[in-house]
């Protein structure tokens, strides 16, 4: 079966408007600041389109790790901490040992720099066929905590003689502390480096693209075919997202209704066809994190009698620690401590790739 995303779908119906971050937002005067393209405007033949791919990020190798941390950590779009250059550093000190253990458990690094440029190059050979008007074109990655920084993917673009860019969230829901952030990044390193007169676009949100939609709905279906038909219809749709500070959430950041409207329409695609549940997974220190934790929710069906589940990670694009070692290791060992049958719906980096994902939306 096909399905065709029409046109319309990209920017101007789903992903135009940038938020940039509830706080620190750049003045909307710079030319640098990232601006919706205007559907009228006609392409300009022979400039290079980059695609600026931008993503947390995670180390390759786990010598990569504290740096990695120690970078997360001095973020305050990200995890808001009082004195943060203070505490940032001695946090990441501390964790680092049992995070660098979870980064050996997966193979010794985070393969998130490999999928995302494996994904950047499929996109740049699917819109030179789509879109010739203005190729070439060019994916970049731009990473938040770990090479490549965006700092270096601006300078990159500079040598390149980039003159027009798209910023292309890897989040497919908008938050201030991830988007928001990266977009923040784009604008300081912009204002004070010399990176030329790039005209920026934005992609900050897709969680309801109908590719994506239609890339999990295949996936949660193929999941669910590994059960007995007869207690299928009775399997539990677990959609496990990234949790959130309530700090964040309460200041007023879309990022859980986002994360609730892509669920939605992926039960919608299903037509309900189990019963389904929202949870949140890796909390981060003592304070108050939106939950259900995902953990504590599989102990809770497992008490009700429900066995048969289905872990569904509805907010990555591609794997890393959070999938990788949480849910395929952590999460997998607590459903076998309750005797549950768990299956994780894989993410499907080809579909996203494909006309009916990235190819639709840039």
């Amino acid at each position: 079966m096909t399905f065709a995303a029409p046109r319309t779908t990209a920017l101007t119906r789903f992903l135009a408007r940038s938020l940039a971050s509830l706080h620190n937002a750049p003045p909307p005067n710079k030319r640098y600041v990232a601006q919706p393209t205007a559907r009228h405007r006609t392409p300009t033949l022979n400039r290079n389109l980059a695609i600026v791919m931008m993503n947390m990020g995670g180390p390759e190798t786990v010598s990569e790790t504290h740096d990695f941390l120690k970078n997360l950590f001095l973020d305050g779009d990200l995890i808001p901490l009082p004195f943060q250059r203070v505490l940032a550093p001695l946090i990441a000190r501390r964790r680092t040992p049992q995070i660098e253990k979870q980064y050996q458990d997966i193979g010794g690094g985070s393969p998130i720099l490999r999928w995302t440029k494996l994904q950047g190059e499929g996109m740049a050979k699917l819109l030179d066929e789509l879109h010739p008007a203005t190729a070439p074109h060019k994916a970049y990655v731009a990473f938040r905590y770990v090479r490549p920084m965006t700092e270096q993917t601006l300078a990159e673009m500079r040598a390149d003689g980039v003159k027009r860019a798209i910023a292309f969230t890897q989040y497919p829901q908008y938050s201030c502390s991830t988007t928001g952030s990266s977009l923040n990044e784009i604008f300081r390193r912009g204002s004070t480096a010399n990176v030329g007169d790039i005209e920026w676009s934005v992609i900050d949100r897709w969680g309801t693209h109908p590719g994506f939609v239609e890339a999990v709905a295949q996936n949660i279906e193929a999941a669910l075919a590994k059960f007995p038909a007869s207690t299928r219809k009775d399997t539990v749709l677990l959609f496990s997202a990234h949790s959130l500070p309530m700090s964040v959430v309460n200041r007023g950041d879309p990022y859980i209704l986002e994360v609730s409207a892509s669920v939605s329409a992926v039960m919608d695609r299903l037509r309900h066809s189990n019963p389904y549940r929202l949870v949140w997974q890796s909390q981060v220190g003592p304070s108050a994190w939106m939950g259900m934790q995902t953990g504590k929710a599989l102990e809770g069906l497992a008490r009700l009698g429900k066995k048969q589940v289905v872990l569904v990670p509805i907010a990555f694009t591609s794997d890393h620690i959070e999938t990788l070692y949480e849910i395929d290791l952590e999460y997998a060992e607590e459903a076998r401590a309750v005797r549950s049958s768990l299956e994780t719906q894989k993410i499907r980096t080809d579909f996203l790739v494909s006309r009916l994902g990235y190819g639709s939306m840039v």
